[in-house]
């Protein structure tokens, strides 16, 4: 298996600690990309930060995203010239920016881009996630050409599902890096 780096990409207000993305930087020693402001995310000035963690990175990367982070790597994905350094992206819980609700709250990222990802992807969703209904998970895996795992009632896969560390999780993600 080629070595990466992996890239965390939390969602809006970040990831906390209890969140299996910080358990698995402080176990696995996995790069968070910091955003300059997590409460009020602005999608250029994410895709931006991205972007500059990608270039900088001496390897190829692996992006680990978690619900708006899900939406970061699809926009940057369509207008990035780096996605060859990407060897692939594991896709936990997209949050639907295009639901009333969450489009007021998080202004700017509505329309979802919803482009092929020119790197595999493995999208991870639970069926009763409060912030994206099943069905939309499944329509955005299908258009940024996503496998799709179905993650049964696990809420938005985040501190709140009790899942620790997520070693489910990590192993979908080292097998995904050993088939690409």
């Amino acid at each position: 298996m080629t070595f990466s780096q992996i890239l965390l990409l939390p969602g809006w207000q970040n990831s906390d600690p209890a969140h299996w993305q910080s358990r698995w930087e402080a176990i696995y020693g996995d790069r968070r990309v910091e955003q300059h402001d997590w409460m009020r995310p602005l999608r250029g000035d994410w895709s931006a930060r991205l972007e500059e963690e990608i270039i900088a990175s001496p390897v190829p990367v692996a992006l680990v995203a978690h619900s708006l982070g899900c939406i970061l790597v699809a926009a940057w994905a369509a207008h990035s010239s780096h996605t060859a350094k990407v060897r692939a992206a594991l896709l936990v819980a997209p949050g639907d920016l295009e639901r009333d609700d969450l489009r007021q709250m998080i202004p700017g990222w509505a329309p979802i881009v919803r482009r092929p990802m020119p790197f595999p992807a493995l999208m991870v969703a639970a069926d009763n996630d409060p912030y994206c209904a099943a069905e939309r998970s499944r329509e955005m895996a299908r258009d940024w050409g996503a496998t799709y795992i179905d993650a049964g009632a696990r809420g938005h896969i985040n501190s709140e599902s009790g899942l620790g560390e997520w070693t489910e999780g990590r192993k979908l993600l080292t097998d995904l890096l050993k088939e690409n």
